[in-house]
């Protein structure tokens, strides 16, 4: 697993990047909530009023990297992210600062 520091509007944040298999699971850690790659399930996420949001990659088929991330689409935002401000369309590194 790889860890890497991920600087933020009003704090840090500790990405991460699993590999798994032919795949890598990839997210950020905010310090009210996150952003993570398409195998995170947002909604249930939202049932403990975690705020989240997943991206799909800006270029390419795949999110791999913690700057592929910042740089993705957000495509879904559970409501309690919805509540940061978060919205679909912005860059994943948009919603971390929120989430900051």
């Amino acid at each position: 697993m790889i860890q890497q520091k991920v600087p933020l509007r009003n704090s840090e944040g500790l990405g991460y990047v699993l590999p798994a298999g032919p795949i890598s699971i990839v997210h950020v850690v905010a310090a009210h909530g996150m952003v993570g790659c398409g195998a995170f399930d947002v909604l249930a996420l939202d049932k403990f009023g975690y705020p989240a949001a997943r991206v799909r990659p800006a270029t390419g088929t795949s999110v791999t990297s913690v700057e592929d991330l910042l740089e993705g689409i957000i495509r879904e935002a559970n409501e309690a992210a919805q509540r940061r401000g978060i919205a679909v369309g912005m860059t994943g590194k948009e919603a971390l600062d929120l989430l900051s």
